[in-house]
């Protein structure tokens, strides 16, 4: 489930990034002070990552994992990644291991309750509804996804909040690879080959 939740759906969420509460043992911490800041083997703009993760909410729930799916790989520094967990990253290298707790605002932003909505059944004409489902909907900023959320006889009830939002997002994994990006991919703005975008 490498595209899941981890990915940034543009446009970014809503909302100021803050410092996230980092969890990370202190040797974790102690080895990145190590580093030298020209190491071409550390996480940092314009670098390919490869991550392994796994994501659960203040209750333990798992909600994503890439155990099925192989390592996340993604464009660091362009946006590719939720900011609190992209930041958390900054400065690793393959090997370490990282444990971080996201914020909503770092994460995908604060639940608005003026983007959900009901409106008229007969806007979906005769296609089959039922919640869950997902399509795109155009608005003054752009296009966004909306998701349903009940269906009535006359009446569909939707939601234009990302299925996390709100949410405080537990992460920890292992970085698998870090390597200089591609003009290509810096030119299509993602990572190519294993845990990314093949086109």
């Amino acid at each position: 489930m490498n595209d899941s939740f981890l990915r940034v759906v543009h446009p970014p969420p809503l909302g100021p990034l803050l410092e996230c509460f980092i969890l990370a043992p202190a040797t974790v911490r102690a080895r990145h002070l190590l580093h030298d800041g020209n190491d071409i083997h550390m996480i940092a703009k314009d670098k390919i990552v490869l991550i392994e993760y796994r994501l659960t909410d203040d209750k333990g729930t798992l909600i994503d994992s890439s155990e099925d799916g192989g390592p996340l790989g993604y464009l660091h520094g362009h946006g590719n990644l939720i900011p609190g967990l992209e930041s958390h990253l900054e400065g690793m290298s393959a090997g370490d291991e990282y444990k971080v707790r996201v914020e909503p605002d770092q994460g995908y932003g604060l639940r608005d309750e003026e983007m959900v909505a009901t409106v008229p059944r007969e806007q979906f004409g005769d296609e089959e509804l039922a919640p869950g489902m997902s399509f795109g909907a155009m608005t003054d900023d752009g296009p966004i996804t909306v998701m349903i959320t009940a269906v009535e006889e006359d009446t569909v009830h939707v939601d234009a909040n990302h299925p996390l939002a709100g949410i405080a997002l537990n992460f920890e994994g292992k970085v698998v690879e870090v390597r200089a990006a591609t003009e290509e991919e810096l030119a299509h703005g993602h990572a190519h080959g294993p845990g990314g975008n093949d086109h």
